[in-house]
């Protein structure tokens, strides 16, 4: 059965879900041209699956990677390759790679490592190319992949709805002003000659008017690309993850995480180390392992310097959409 036949079928758009009424209310703090912006396919590109190797403590997860690696060997010999259970589905440069590698030390998780961009590139190849990338895991073990595009793209729910309506997806979020210049930093280290970022981020920078529909900004606006999952997703369905919390308070966000995909609390502050240089936590090494895990070399760059003046028109652009993304799940976030 091809995708379009089998993504028909299985879910239409949920006419509970109040998304249109959602929209509606936002009427006064986001202009057509914005939501128009939302249509566009443009999909940010992922991160890549760099590691790269610090100096760190050692530990005493010798029991848990002793588990992981057992775990492993009996997957990779009997398991089978499965469609995933739980997506990390975004945001760019919101600290997804960091939630894969945290939460993949579990025992009971099995999750791929790039990003296969099947739900917005590679939909045409079909669920069976999609699910031959997936590591082979046992019947008592979670699949799970990222692909921090998914969340900005328009089809992306009903494509995943599609494969499962009963998917859990974990959103990594950060405050949308920092999370744009992170975007923009990346962008420059590529593509030295590209315009500054108060040029990319301004119509017209006197009157204070954003362009919404440049991607840096446009991710951001977290409560329109929200409102398209709760199409097809109930919002217990998803998990918020805080970015900066996840830097401040590792442990306790990846507990969360791990209670969200009901798994046994092994990840615990034991696991964490924070690491100076780079300026977030990094991972402890297990006594069976010669180095400590950290993120890529492309993770914690310094950014580039923006005039306190933007940041304050970018905050003011914002806020309108904080408050109801924050009133929507439930959580406040705090980037005010």
């Amino acid at each position: 059965m091809t995708n379009r036949g089998y993504e028909g079928r299985r879910c239409p758009p949920s006419k509970n879900a109040g998304g249109k009424k959602l929209l509606g209310r936002l009427d006064n703090c986001a202009s057509l041209e914005v939501r128009s912006a939302l249509d566009e396919s443009a999909a940010p590109r992922g991160y890549s699956d760099l590691h790269d190797i610090s100096k760190a403590p050692a530990s005493s997860g010798s029991h848990l990677a002793d588990m992981k690696l057992r775990n492993m060997s009996v997957a990779q010999k009997y398991g089978n390759k499965k469609l995933p259970n739980a997506l990390i589905v975004g945001v760019k440069k919101g600290g997804t790679r960091a939630v894969l590698e945290f939460i993949r030390i579990h025992p009971d998780v099995r999750a791929l490592g790039t990003e296969p961009h099947f739900f917005d590139r590679n939909y045409d190849r079909g669920l069976d190319w999609y699910r031959g990338l997936m590591p082979r895991t046992l019947d008592s073990q979670i699949t799970l992949e990222k692909t921090p595009s998914y969340f900005v793209t328009r089809e992306a729910p009903r494509r995943i709805c599609s494969m499962s309506h009963e998917t859990k997806l974990i959103v990594v979020v950060r405050n949308p002003v920092t999370r744009a210049i992170s975007d923009y930093t990346q962008t420059l280290s590529k593509k030295p000659d590209i315009p500054t970022f108060e040029e990319l981020a301004f119509k017209n920078k006197s009157e204070g008017l954003v362009d919404s529909s440049w991607n840096a900004i446009r991710i951001g606006m977290y409560i329109l690309h929200l409102e398209n999952w709760l199409q097809y997703f109930r919002l217990s369905q998803m998990h918020f993850v805080s970015g900066e919390r996840l830097i401040t308070d590792p442990a306790g966000e990846m507990g969360r995480v791990q209670d969200f995909l009901g798994l046994k609390r092994i990840i615990t502050d034991k696991h964490f180390y924070f690491n100076r240089t780079k300026g977030f936590p990094c991972l402890k090494k297990p006594e069976s392992s010669s180095q400590p895990r950290c993120l890529g070399k492309s993770k914690g760059r310094t950014h580039v310097q923006i005039e306190q003046e933007v940041i304050e028109q970018l905050q003011e652009f914002y806020r309108p959409f904080n408050i109801k993304f924050f009133e929507t799940v439930g959580q406040d976030f705090k980037w005010d």
